[in-house]
């Protein structure tokens, strides 16, 4: 990995880690985050996937307003970080443990490859 990508990567890894603390104390059902990216098409490539325990931690997160206030702070935290999303929205995916568990056998990695 480039330097300069590195660099870039860890800014990003810093800004996503104060939106997961902040949602770790706001919502019990939230467990943590992770981020993949293509650095050769940043910031479009950019996916942030939000986990929590259940499916129905899902629904309700993603059928409240608590859903656009973490992604406008996720937005504010990456522009710090120098990184600006169009469309923050589109860089956001939400799943459980429970349905990772279920449909991949607990096998992260296997289920971001299919998104």
């Amino acid at each position: 990995m480039k330097k300069t990508i590195k660099k870039l990567d860890n800014n990003v890894v810093k800004a996503l880690t104060k939106v997961c603390e902040r949602l770790k104390d706001k919502n019990p059902h939230f467990l943590w985050l992770t981020h993949t990216a293509d650095y050769a098409n940043f910031p479009n490539s950019l996916l942030v996937y939000f986990v929590f325990s259940d499916r129905n931690a899902v629904s309700e997160f993603n059928c409240s307003d608590e859903k656009d206030r973490v992604i406008k702070h996720m937005h504010s935290e990456l522009l710090k970080a120098g990184v600006l999303l169009k469309q923050p929205k589109r860089h956001v995916f939400v799943d459980s443990e429970e349905a990772c568990e279920l449909e991949h056998q607990g096998d992260w990695a296997a289920r971001i490859r299919k998104q």
